[in-house]
């Protein structure tokens, strides 16, 4: 995809993060630009402030595990500008930690639904529609160097393979197809975002009981919260982002240094060793 200018990019989990910081890069490069998140008084900031810079906007209050919700989300999107050109696919949640066999049904319900079923929802929705248009196109889907490594978060792995997965076809398909629309996949290590509070929007419906806190996942939790506020800003990432769609890159790898635990899978699975996790650092 070539040109940018007065073509409209729709972006989950908009309100705040690398959401936010791709739609400001949109904006930049004079796209018009819907913004979709489920915090609803973050996105109303987001939506004022890009406004009060000059961009185009429009904001949709959108719960993207729910399908009526991104059906709706692409209704307003073309009732409003009339073509979609870019979608990303990145609204993403993280829950509190612990073995992966301890995870709740809700637990799984809620990461499952936002990480994997908001991009499933994203494709099902919109590449149709772009499809339809006949112009140039592009799908992003965000997923983590946890969906290319070992052991990278239980839950919020599991989900981030499956993106990586479903991306890899939807990139393979729309080829075959000889479609004007492509696809990337966004795989980040740290970046300085605020995921590790991701339960302030976790349904009332889907919360687990109230327990005593434990203190190793408390310490661990620090951790990560440490290794978010001094990783990678999610400016850079967006640039990331906005050129792999110019130059038709699929694989958005935002951090060298981690690539080595990509290397480490594949050794083990190509080598038939069992697997082996990596380090927080």
């Amino acid at each position: 995809m070539k040109e940018f200018e007065d073509k409209v990019a729709v972006v989950t989990g908009a309100a705040s993060g690398i959401g936010r910081a791709m739609a400001n890069r949109f904006a930049g490069e004079e796209m018009k630009v819907v913004l979709a998140d489920v915090e609803e008084g973050a996105l109303a900031r987001a939506e004022a402030e890009m406004r009060e810079a000059g961009a185009t906007v429009l904001s949709v209050v959108t719960d993207v595990s729910k399908g009526a919700d991104v059906e709706r989300l692409a209704q307003e999107t073309l009732d409003a500008f009339g073509a979609v050109h870019v979608v990303c696919n990145n609204a993403g949640v993280t829950d509190q930690g612990g073995p992966i066999w301890q995870k709740t049904l809700s637990d799984w319900e809620w990461v499952m639904g936002v990480n994997l079923w908001g991009v499933i929802h994203g494709v099902r929705v919109f590449v149709p529609i772009m499809l339809e248009q006949g112009d140039e196109g592009h799908i992003v889907n965000t997923a983590s160097m946890a969906g290319l490594m070992s052991g990278g978060g239980n839950t919020y792995g599991v989900t981030k393979h499956g993106v990586v997965s479903l991306s890899e076809s939807l990139y393979l398909e729309l080829q075959t197809a000889g479609a004007k629309v492509s696809a990337s996949v966004l795989c980040p290590g740290w970046v300085s975002t605020d995921i590790i509070d991701a339960e302030r929007n976790r349904p009332p419906q889907l919360e687990n009981p109230a327990q005593e806190p434990d203190q190793t996942l408390t310490e661990m939790r620090e951790v990560v919260r440490g290794l978010l506020a001094s990783g990678l800003s999610p400016d850079v990432v967006a640039d990331h982002v906005f050129n792999a769609i110019r130059d038709d890159h699929f694989y958005i790898l935002t951090h060298p240094e981690m690539t080595p635990m990509i290397e480490n899978r594949m050794k083990n699975i190509l080598e038939g060793r069992n697997p082996t996790g990596f380090q927080l650092r």
